[in-house]
């Protein structure tokens, strides 16, 4: 299957899934009251931030795993496949430790109950456990066996969500569903033997090269984090009662935006790594701009269905629906940047990904301190998106002219 044709298939099932995503937001939209609507989804946002090591270290790795599958580097490759058992298991290990250190200070300072902070944390050392065998198979670009793992995994949650909020309608009882739905990660076992082989050569690929560029990667990851999900820990600092859950709404549809039409960047990733020129480059080109085109049609489809989706999830109201359109430019924006961002990552463009990873803290700590009501959050995203990718567009033109790549 070429290699646009993976991301299309990748999308529509995650489409699919997204579909199933929202149906659990329609269940707990309608029986959640008060607050917990809104502390679910800001609940996200935090563990997605307790999982960034591990994120940090499978980027690398999907990178030369990638890189050393497609140069045909069976040695490298099997090297790398069977350091990354030990790497990846100590880099686990320190991030189930630092997250479960860091539980009760976060929960403190962002006023998450224990009950909220121990789901979150439970949900956080189930997802590091199962990256790393996600990691592996994006680097060996079977693509087709996550998006069907991934579609479990939605249906999962699905049937957690309906049987279990009916009974407990509660913020933590609904980030549980993710948990269980991390599950449906386990099916990859069934792989194992086809990524490690016991007979082939192994030559070690620990080198400067690579941890080089599993720091620019951990840039990269930190600014991924802030551009898309980092006004989740925002909006819990700063909003509560019906202003969260009118954000939070709101953003149910906008984060849905980049999460759609996420896979394509992620095969582009994938591809990018593993070569540049041939006729891989022209399906990156495809790949991207079937991603720009998703993030655009997306943002129009919620501009205009706005209302409709709102009251399906239950949660309709006349400022919720005036957040959606600014919401969703901002997350169309941050899609774009992070597009640019992955493109110099994957091409070892360094200066340019650790760029990415400077704006996206920059415009973080620009949103902490004027984000202090939905209007002015909003606001502040949709300039902050707007200026950070002009900053790093005309940064990555400067760096084509001056490297004249075959693109």
């Amino acid at each position: 299957m070429s290699l646009w044709r993976s991301g299309i298939f990748w999308s529509i099932i995650a489409f699919a899934g997204g579909l199933g995503n929202l149906a659990f937001q329609t269940i707990i939209g309608h029986r959640m009251q008060g607050p917990e609507f809104g502390r679910a989804t800001t609940l996200l946002s935090s563990i997605l931030f307790f999982g960034l090591p591990m994120q940090m270290a499978s980027t690398a790795v999907i990178h030369y795993v990638a890189h050393f599958r497609s140069h045909n580097d069976d040695a490298r490759l099997q090297g790398l496949l069977a350091g990354c058992q030990s790497f990846l298991f100590k880099v686990t290990i320190a991030g189930s430790v630092l997250a479960v250190t860091l539980a009760n200070p976060f929960g403190r300072f962002f006023g998450y109950t224990g009950a909220e902070m121990f789901a979150a944390i439970l949900c956080v050392l189930v997802g590091l456990w199962s990256a790393f065998a996600i990691a592996l198979c994006q680097g060996m670009s079977w693509f087709k066996r996550l998006a069907l793992i991934n579609f479990v995994a939605v249906l999962m949650r699905l049937l957690f969500g309906w049987l279990a909020t009916g009974a407990y309608p509660k913020a933590s009882v609904a980030v549980s569903a993710t948990t269980f739905s991390l599950l449906a990660n386990l099916a990859l076992l069934y792989w194992w033997k086809d990524i490690f082989r016991r007979d082939a050569a192994k030559t070690s690929p620990w080198n400067r090269e690579f941890f080089e560029f599993l720091i620019v990667a951990g840039g990269f990851v930190v600014g991924t984090f802030f551009f898309l999900s980092g006004d989740g820990l925002i909006s819990q600092l700063y909003f509560s009662g019906t202003k969260l859950n009118e954000y939070s709404a709101a953003g149910v549809f906008a984060r849905a935006i980049p999460a759609t039409v996420g896979p394509l960047l992620n095969v582009f990733f994938t591809s990018r790594s593993g070569r540049k020129n041939d006729q891989s480059a022209k399906d990156q080109k495809i790949l991207l701009g079937l991603y720009a085109v998703g993030l655009a049609s997306g943002a129009a489809f919620l501009f205009v269905l706005r209302d409709p989706l709102l009251k399906l999830l239950g949660k309709y109201s006349i400022e919720s629906s005036a957040m959606v359109p600014r919401y969703a430019l901002a997350l169309a924006l941050a899609g774009l940047i992070q597009a640019i961002g992955t493109w110099s990552l994957a091409s070892r463009w360094y200066k340019i990904a650790l760029t990415y990873g400077g704006l996206g803290v920059a415009y973080w700590l620009f949103l902490l301190g004027a984000g202090t009501n939905p209007d002015k959050l909003l606001h502040a995203m949709v300039l902050g998106t707007a200026a950070a990718l002009a900053i790093l567009g005309g940064a990555w033109l400067m760096a084509v002219r001056q490297k004249t790549p075959e693109l």
